[in-house]
């Protein structure tokens, strides 16, 4: 049994991820604010395990006790073990010095602090497993290049990357070590895009550019995102991998 514990699975890139990894021999434990009827339903008609955990990421006194109610909640003995950090969060969009602490720090806490919280207490939780244990950080090209207006979230973003680094020193000679990536999935058309377009210029000089995007058919399907993820977890030579990626060089 391969058991997948996804954050923000109710949709977008988690809820793509969740309904292709609703097949035999899986288990899911999705995180989200919101459980998802659909996805539910659909692991019932393949009677695959699946656990829905509410859960605001931004309550980072929440996410201290998370992994206890997601370790709870595996109904097997797992021959494998993926964490997929995939809940993010844009806002706050403005300059610098127009953005509030409130929403500053719940950026970081959602993109960054929670992630890390999470993966510690995943690498604490399996440390004497001797199982596949893999961890998946969605990041973002935002995180490898500054964009006036996006100051939290490029900030969580570049974070979350040398966070991936860290643990890729750490874990690497671990005898059941976990392997670490931080994946940048491209531009995808999610609810992410569409409170992008909707920026004021003075808030995101490039909005037009993002308009552009959906306008001109060049933003990635959420599904067509999930397969190539899913590709690369299930890569032979996947802990052979650098621990910062592109997808869209796949």
């Amino acid at each position: 049994m391969h058991t997948y514990i996804i954050t923000g699975a109710s949709k977008g890139i988690g809820f793509s991820l969740a309904k292709q990894l609703i097949i035999e021999g899986n288990e899911l434990i999705c995180i989200a604010r919101t459980t998802n009827e659909k996805l539910t339903q659909l692991a019932k008609a393949k009677n695959v395990p699946l656990t829905f955990i509410q859960c605001d990421l931004a309550n980072l006194p929440d996410v201290a006790n998370l992994m206890d109610k997601i370790i709870g909640s595996i109904k097997n003995s797992p021959s494998s073990v993926t964490l997929i950090n995939n809940a993010g969060i844009i806002e706050p969009i403005g300059r610098v010095e127009n953005n509030g602490a409130e929403k500053i720090a719940k950026n970081i806490a959602v993109n960054l602090t929670a992630p890390m919280i999470l993966t510690s207490e995943f690498i604490n939780t399996f440390r004497e497993s001797n199982i596949d244990k893999k961890v998946i950080n969605i990041s973002s090209g935002a995180g490898r290049k500054p964009y006036s207006g996006w100051s939290s979230y490029c900030s969580s973003k570049a974070g979350l990357d040398h966070f991936t680094r860290v643990i890729d020193v750490e874990q690497r000679d671990k005898p059941y070590g976990v392997k670490a990536i931080s994946l940048a999935p491209g531009i995808i058309d999610t609810d992410m895009q569409t409170k992008i377009r909707q920026s004021d210029k003075s808030d995101f000089e490039r909005v037009e550019t993002f308009i552009q995007y959906k306008e001109k058919g060049e933003l990635s399907s959420p599904d067509q995102t999930a397969a190539k993820i899913i590709e690369i977890m299930k890569r032979t030579d996947f802990r052979l991998l650098d621990p910062i990626l592109d997808l869209r060089n796949f």
